[in-house]
């Protein structure tokens, strides 16, 4: 805690030196997760960074839990300019560019340290696709490795068979499918209403989103599989960019990149701490056993090798210069 209070007070030191407040624009920036979720206090910290960095040339106002925008319209609201600023999960829109799902991969990476380096390889052919749709990127935050929620307990592939399956973008709606369970697209904001009036009984997702909606209020076990790591990305409008000041921009990226080392750090330490909260909730927190994982990474190279289809030699060349990292 101490080195990252020392970091973030390194990095303000940059950012805040502005003249006082005055009256300037008003940026509403939507999110879609609960505001208690890292991300959106990470978003929150960093709205107020901007807002006193600039001395009130740039005031951001934060709305999450998808309250100003749901999660899935937040990033054409940004392109359209409804909003100049906003957070989203990139792989939702991996229907427009399979390089937005780069991070959703099944077992490409497993780990916070593999997952940065695919991410230094990944993120200037991300930056490129944003470029071509009017969005520039500020910062970028992973979430914790992904594990696998149900309702009942799963010993074999074919207990999954049957089960409604939360998704959220192409490949966890793939992993259902090839796995025989039935993908209902379901916004993080709904989760918990979903698996209560049971829409859903399971989905892939981080140990963060489910403490921070109490899942186990309807769902009992944990699968600890660590299947991807995805990436929510804070993005502006290129062409409101263009229009602020270079001072500004100066103190914005400050706070950005403030921003994505918090963000970060938060993940990994949130990993263990909501393992910890499922488990106190009542929930069982387990690796699968081999059968079961054997399963799995036979799915994840089906969806690997469909991905590397899809993304083309822009994807075998992110995948490549990660190996060879």
């Amino acid at each position: 805690m101490t080195t990252l209070k020392m970091t973030l007070a390194a990095l303000a030191t940059t950012a805040l030196t502005a003249l006082p407040a005055t009256a300037g624009e008003k940026w509403d920036m939507p999110m879609a997760y609960s505001g208690s979720n890292f991300h959106s206090v990470t978003g929150a910290e960093f709205a107020k960074c901007v807002t006193t960095g600039t001395g009130g040339d740039i005031e951001i106002t934060t709305h999450p839990g998808g309250s100003l925008f749901a999660g899935a319209d937040i990033k054409r609201a940004i392109q359209t300019g409804q909003v100049p600023i906003g957070e989203r999960l990139l792989s939702g829109h991996q229907n427009e560019s399979a390089v937005f799902g780069w991070d959703s991969v099944p077992f490409l990476v497993s780990s916070f340290d593999e997952h940065d380096k695919l991410y230094a390889v990944a993120k200037p052919e991300v930056e490129k696709v944003l470029a071509d749709q009017n969005l520039t990127l500020l910062y970028s935050v992973p979430w914790p490795p992904q594990g696998l929620y149900f309702r009942d307990e799963v010993q074999t592939m074919d207990d999954m068979k049957g089960v409604k399956f939360r998704s959220y973008n192409n490949a966890t709606s793939r992993l259902a499918e090839l796995t025989g369970m039935l993908p209902v697209t379901i916004e993080a904001a709904e989760i918990s209403q979903a698996f209560a009036t049971g829409v859903a009984d399971s989905m892939v997702s981080s140990g963060a989103t489910g403490y921070d909606r109490k899942v186990w209020e309807s769902l009992n076990y944990f699968y600890t599989v660590d299947a991807w790591l995805p990436r929510n990305y804070i993005m502006v409008n290129s062409s409101v960019w263009d229009g602020v000041s270079d001072s500004n921009k100066n103190v914005i990226q400050a706070c950005a990149d403030m921003a994505e080392y918090a963000g970060t750090w938060r993940a990994k330490e949130y990993t263990g701490f909501t393992m910890a909260g499922l488990a106190a909730g009542g929930m069982t927190v387990e690796p699968v056993n081999d059968a079961v994982m054997a399963g799995l990474k036979e799915v994840g190279a089906t969806m690997t090798a469909e991905w590397l289809e899809a993304a083309g030699d822009t994807g075998a060349a992110i995948v490549d210069g990660f190996k060879a990292e």
